[in-house]
């Protein structure tokens, strides 16, 4: 199978980062799946809410959100609606504990960290972009925060990186890292976590119209382990090179 922009059933879209986007963020990462661009931004404050004060333990949380324009047509700004919509709040809560899964709260101590993942444009995959932009930037919020003696130098919270990828079953055919012209019409549509050490974190699945079996989702779990690995290198290399 050749999908319509040339692709094999488990390749990658072009995967970009390009860290140190925002001169005033203490971690910030512009992240590229093919067309959809989320830019992620990291905020390091010595204080956590209120309902942690003296537990000795840290916090990381995320908001996301799609600009107007990110897609075809205009869509008003959430706060011009009064309220925060439901998908809205379903993912940035799922970027925020998928990447409390691999920081040990309180080697972070009593430091906040919030991600804002805003999304510039969108093709499919503005989640899980979002989820592998928002380690990037979380992990240069940490190192900034070792360096200037706010997060101890001696304590490492990072634990584990963070990667998410989509997997779906199209005309058939399990296939890897979705656009928006795979996602609308895919029979079977799954937003898979994993860590870098290749566990998983989340698994998002529902069949959008035939009912897919345990042979059909074991493929599209391997599809996932092969991109999210990926992605993970992907990170790593990113980090290796000067913001």
């Amino acid at each position: 199978m050749i999908r319509a922009d040339g692709r094999a059933p488990d390749e990658l879209r072009d995967i970009r980062f390009e860290r140190g986007w925002l001169d005033h963020a203490e971690g910030s990462v512009l992240v590229s799946f093919g067309r959809t661009r989320v830019l992620c931004a990291a905020s390091l404050t010595d204080s956590v809410p209120s309902w942690r004060k003296g537990s000795g333990l840290g916090w990381v949380t995320a908001e996301y959100e799609m600009l107007p324009r990110s897609t075809n047509t205009r869509n008003a700004r959430e706060s011009r609606k009064g309220k925060v919509g439901g998908r809205t709040h379903e993912i940035s809560r799922l970027i925020g504990r998928s990447l409390r899964a691999a920081v040990d709260l309180e080697r972070l101590g009593e430091n906040s960290i919030v991600i804002d993942c805003d999304v510039l444009q969108a093709d499919g995959g503005t989640r899980t972009a979002a989820i592998t932009g928002a380690w990037v930037a979380l992990a240069d919020a940490v190192d900034y925060g070792r360096r200037r003696g706010i997060i101890p130098a001696a304590h490492e919270p990072l634990v584990d990186s963070i990667a998410a990828i989509s997997v779906g079953i199209v005309g058939g055919q399990p296939v890897l890292d979705l656009p928006y012209d795979e996602d609308s019409t895919a029979e079977t549509d799954m937003n898979v976590v994993m860590t870098g050490s290749g566990r998983f974190v989340e698994v998002q699945g529902t069949a959008e119209g035939v009912p897919f079996d345990r042979g059909e989702l074991g493929a599209l779990l391997d599809l996932a382990e092969k991109g999210c690995a990926r992605l993970t290198e992907l990170q790593k290399a990113a980090r290796e090179e000067d913001a």
